[in-house]
C-alpha cells in the first residue's frame, strides 16, 4: 500500500505524518505519533481501552480511520496534563486506586474527563453510563465512581 499524508490535531498540536490508508487512528497515535497511552485492546471497539476524545466527545480508536475526523481536536491520555500537573482527574484516580493494573485507566480517564465536562455534578447512574464501554478487570469499578466524585468536587 502507498502511505498518504494525513494531518490530524492532537492535544492541541497539528501533526503531518504518512500513513496508510487502512490504519485506525489508535495505529496512527501509537505508531507515527508515538503517543502510547491509548492502549490495543481487543480491536473490536468492545473493551474501551483505545477510548479518546474527539471534540471532546469519547471515541474507539480502534474503529476510526484518521480520514473520518479531519481536524477534530483529539484529545489522548497524554494530553490531559496541564505540563507536570496532573488532571484532577488523574490525581484521584491515583488517591483513590482506581488504576491497578492501569490498562484501562487511560480509556476510564478520558471517558470521566468527557462525563464532568458534560456533567460536573454527575450521579453514579450518570458515572455508569459514561463508562460503560471501557471494561476494567481489576477494580470492580466502585474505586473509579469514587475517584470521578473526587474529580467532580475537586472543581
Amino acid at each position: 500500500m502507498t502511505k498518504a499524508l494525513i494531518t490530524l490535531r492532537v492535544n492541541g498540536e497539528a501533526h503531518t505524518v504518512a500513513a496508510e490508508p487502512h490504519h485506525t487512528l489508535l495505529e496512527v497515535l501509537r505508531e507515527e505519533l508515538g503517543l502510547t497511552g491509548t492502549k490495543h485492546g481487543c480491536e473490536l471497539g468492545e473493551c474501551g481501552a483505545c477510548t479518546v476524545l474527539v471534540d471532546g466527545v469519547p471515541v474507539l480508536s480502534c474503529l476510526t480511520l484518521p480520514q473520518q475526523i479531519g481536524m477534530a481536536d483529539v484529545t489522548t491520555v497524554e494530553g490531559l496534563a496541564n505540563g507536570p500537573e496532573l488532571h484532577p482527574l488523574q490525581t484521584a484516580f491515583a488517591e483513590e486506586g482506581a488504576a491497578q493494573c492501569g490498562y484501562c485507566t487511560p480509556g476510564m480517564l478520558l471517558s470521566a474527563k468527557a462525563l464532568l465536562d458534560a456533567h460536573p455534578r454527575p450521579t453514579r447512574e450518570q458515572m455508569a453510563e459514561a463508562i460503560s464501554g471501557n471494561l476494567c478487570r481489576c477494580t470492580g469499578y466502585t474505586s473509579i465512581y469514587e475517584a470521578i466524585e473526587k474529580a467532580a468536587a475537586r472543581a
